[in-house]
């Protein structure tokens, strides 16, 4: 086992990245387009999400992790509305 928690999250990172490569190359039909962009979208925000908690040491200061938690949930939310919007146009 890994016992390093940066050799971890940069496995977390290598699989996170895998998925969304075998999400964004599978041929989607277009009305599951969608959500292949959610998809891709929240593999995203996952590894935002390990790169601020353990490259960056946020892991250790619980209120500042919850503070760029909740920003960065937020931001994608808009990106995610503003996707789905833009579909629709």
């Amino acid at each position: 086992m890994l016992r390093d928690p940066l050799l971890r999250a940069w496995g977390w990172l290598i699989g996170l990245s895998l998925c969304s490569t075998g999400v964004s190359l599978w041929h989607w039909p277009a009305t599951l387009t969608p959500l292949a962009g959610a998809l891709i979208l929240t593999l995203g925000w996952l590894k935002a999400r390990v790169i601020l908690g353990r490259y960056l040491g946020l892991e250790a200061a619980p209120f500042w992790r919850r503070g760029f938690d909740i920003a960065l949930a937020l931001f994608c939310l808009l990106l995610l509305g503003l996707y789905l919007v833009s579909g629709l146009l």
